[in-house]
């Protein structure tokens, strides 16, 4: 990394954002931007590029896949459905018109010509002729794609195909005026490139993006929200996952040359939305979870496709270090998504459609409208869109993912909140689903993602669906004598409070109708996030109230679950066994971990009391990456303590880590670290928030400061090698004296 240009950088991202603040000041529900003053990482941090000729290489190689799907008119065939399905062949035809562009898949000219024959021919004949009446869905690509087949068709043919995507918005778009949610930015994102290619006028195309802003609520969706993040309106708590598609639509019209009355409004509105989610992505490069659609592959191809479009819009304003952080989140989302190519069979090339190694037909994760044939093109048609987006020669610099050091939570219509420790992130639902979405919960409440830096995020805590259609087996009467339902057995799964309710178990996940949780935050640093979950009973007195603190480091989480109530509890891990494949899992009388292979990522949860016992009777559930074994870890003592340690390949076995393990006042230390209040100490890197620092733990302070301060850094072999502060401080170090500005990290020379 290149630190002496963050001076001058961090201004320009001070600058970049402060227009977005002053437009959006005038609404009531807008709260500050998010920020993170720190640029140092935990560990050890290098840039690793990521050529835009690898997203051809998985282009290429799905496309070939679905070509074989084809049949003579030119349709894609979903292989599943046996019929053609949505969107699936104008996404096909667009993936192969960038190919051709690039000059790859001479292979595939035919079969991209034929796919737009027919999806032409489908669109000139209106909605009904459309499959499944997806219309908004086709103008975009296809309205893109003529430019891409023009030197590859006859001048007949070409002007032919103009002449079809001309056809009225009123008779391609069912259900004209019904269609308020996502699916209108695919016709708003499609009008605006429909007047570009002149099959469409300009004036017809602003009116219609801006009656869908104002009057047909896309504005009040994003730029009413919290954070600027796309509400669906489709469930509750919003889906996280369809959030990145309405939002990306609008990315697209803002940054594509849209210059209406409410061009400048919806610019501002998706690039704070879109900042916002640098910060809701795992360290791992994957979306986050939450709601249908939720762990499929192509969400966080939409991320990666939002993130090149920034960066772009970021470098081209002259905001360097931010289009730096765009272009690396980017590259980790596409480098998310390699672990899902499929390596044999005939699908061989192409990519899964959830997130797990289940045979698709077995529909694992997926929602009624996952289906292969429309997600596959998803999957084809944004990464096309991020090839032909990403035109700059960016220098990387770490995504906020990466370094970490903030907590904060979502709207209240998503529910959720992020807290991240150099590169370890911890994802809550606050809330969970009540009202069925196609018969389940998407969206338990309770813990669903603890992700670190370099390491495979699906191994855990996930979460398991829950089914809110099945029938309560007993009324539970609460407190102040209300009867609520009461579910046995249970189905849903969390990272999250387990009880004992008339002789049975009761899982946090299982009873969203009746409690909600409450974010507590302490302490924010790079190296440290302290916060406090509540689970509350949402209407009066009547279940028990507790309370889960969390130590995040970068290395690892202690957690420690309270009651107040005098009754058997539990605290419940959903241990992921099988993704299609067995994984190597172990549950032992005071601990439980699971892992991919005996030299690969592991996923540990060590109990800490010294009574601590497991009970693994449960029976496993599904998710969208597997199956989890719901594993309780109970204790006599007033709280259960647990450690979670994600190891990677190279890290120490875990039980030196819990061989090392020791409490501390206020805090504990391992082989990897020590938390003493408001400080870290480990071995890459060391900070907090006081005027001194003992770097070595020998009781001697080793570097002081002028005043109190948030301070970090970074170490080799034990001493100070790069350090940067929260403000203008003054640092002795080893008989040196250092005037150290806000934000600039330096390097000292020894």
């Amino acid at each position: 990394m290149n630190y002496n240009l963050l001076k001058s950088l961090s201004t320009v991202v001070f600058l970049y954002f402060l227009s977005v603040q002053v437009l959006l000041a005038q609404n009531s529900n807008q709260q500050a931007q998010i920020t993170q003053p720190f640029h140092l990482t935990a560990i050890p941090w290098e840039s690793e590029e990521v050529h835009k000729d690898a997203f051809l290489k998985l282009i290429e190689a799905t496309c070939l896949v679905v070509a074989k799907q084809q049949d003579e008119k030119g349709a894609i065939i979903d292989p599943y459905l046996h019929r053609e399905h949505q969107y699936s062949t104008p996404y096909f035809a667009f993936a192969v018109g960038v190919l051709l562009k690039a000059e790859h898949g001479d292979l595939l000219k035919e079969a991209g010509i034929k796919a737009m024959e027919h999806s032409t021919l489908a669109f000139s004949q209106g909605s009904k002729a459309i499959p499944d009446e997806h219309g908004e869905f086709f103008i975009s690509p296809l309205s893109n794609a003529l430019a891409l087949y023009q030197p590859h068709v006859s001048k007949k043919q070409f002007e032919l195909w103009q002449k079809r995507m001309k056809t009225p918005l009123v008779e391609v778009m069912q259900n004209l005026d019904g269609r308020t949610n996502n699916w209108r930015t695919y016709a708003m994102k499609g009008e605006w490139n429909r007047a570009q290619h002149q099959l469409s006028t300009k004036a017809f195309a602003t009116e219609f993006i801006e009656t869908a802003w104002t009057q047909y609520s896309q504005k009040i969706r994003i730029v009413n929200d919290k954070w600027n993040m796309y509400q669906d309106w489709s469930s509750d708590p919003q889906s996280l996952a369809v959030e990145a598609v309405g939002r990306g639509n609008l990315i697209a019209l803002a940054t594509e040359g849209y210059d209406g009355p409410s061009s400048i409004e919806i610019l501002e509105a998706v690039r704070r939305g879109t900042y916002t989610s640098l910060y809701t992505q795992a360290p791992d490069g994957q979306a986050p979870p939450n709601g249908r659609t939720d762990n499929h592959i192509f969400n966080d191809v939409l991320y990666q496709l939002a993130f090149e479009v920034m960066a772009e819009d970021a470098w081209k304003n002259g905001n360097k270090y931010l289009a730096g952080q765009y272009r690396r989140a980017a590259n980790l989302a596409f480098k998310s998504i390699h672990r899902w190519q499929r390596k044999s069979g005939p699908f061989s090339g192409s990519f899964y459609i959830t997130k797990n190694h289940f045979d698709p037909g077995d529909r694992v994760g997926y929602q009624p409208a996952s289906q292969w044939g429309n997600y596959t093109g998803a999957f084809i048609q944004h990464l096309s869109e991020a090839w032909l987006i990403r035109q700059s020669a960016i220098p990387q610099f770490p995504a906020p993912t990466e370094i970490g050091g903030y907590a904060f939570t979502t709207d209240n219509r998503f529910g959720a909140f992020f807290a991240n420790a150099g590169g370890f992130q911890v994802m809550i639902n606050l809330r969970g689903a009540t009202v069925p979405k196609y018969g389940l919960s998407w969206t338990p409440l309770g813990a669903v993602r603890m992700v670190k830096s370099g390491w495979d995020g699906r191994l855990g805590p996930s979460d398991g669906e829950h089914d809110l259609t099945k029938t309560p087996s007993f009324k539970m009467k609460t407190g102040n004598g209300t009867l609520v339902d009461s579910y046995r057995p249970q189905s849903g799964i969390s990272f999250g409070p387990e009880w004992m309710e008339r002789g049975h178990w009761v899982r946090i996940a299982d009873v969203p109708a009746t409690y909600q949780a409450e974010a507590e935050i302490h302490f924010v640093h790079p190296l440290l996030v302290r916060f406090t979950i509540h689970y509350n009973f949402v209407t009066g007195r009547g279940g028990p109230y507790f309370s889960q603190e969390f130590i995040l480091t970068p290395d690892l989480l202690v957690t420690r679950l309270k009651n107040a109530q005098d009754l058997p509890f539990g605290l419940t891990v959903p241990l992921l066994e099988n993704d299609g494949n067995q994984l190597l899992t172990e549950i032992s009388e005071n601990s439980a971990h699971t892992g991919f292979s005996v030299n690969g990522d592991q996923q540990y949860f060590i109990g800490l009391n010294e009574d601590i016992q497991t009970d693994s009777s449960g029976e496993s559930i599904q998710s969208t990456y597997g199956w989890l074994k719901p594993v309780r870890f109970e204790s006599k003592d007033p709280s259960i303590d647990l450690l979670v340690y994600p190891k990677s390949a190279s890290g120490i076995s875990a039980k030196e880590i819990k061989k090392t393990f020791e409490w501390k006042k206020n805090g504990f230390s391992t082989a990897l670290a020590s938390i003493e209040g408001n400080q870290y100490r480990g071995v890459h890197a060391a900070g907090g928030e006081r005027e001194a620092m003992d770097l070595d733990g020998d009781g001697i302070v080793d570097v002081t400061f002028d005043q109190k301060c948030l301070f970090m850094f970074q170490l080799k072999k034990g001493k100070i090698h790069r350090v940067e502060t929260d403000r203008n401080v003054i640092m002795k170090y080893q008989n040196k004296t250092y005037h150290l500005s806000a934000s600039e990290p330096i390097t000292l020379n020894f």
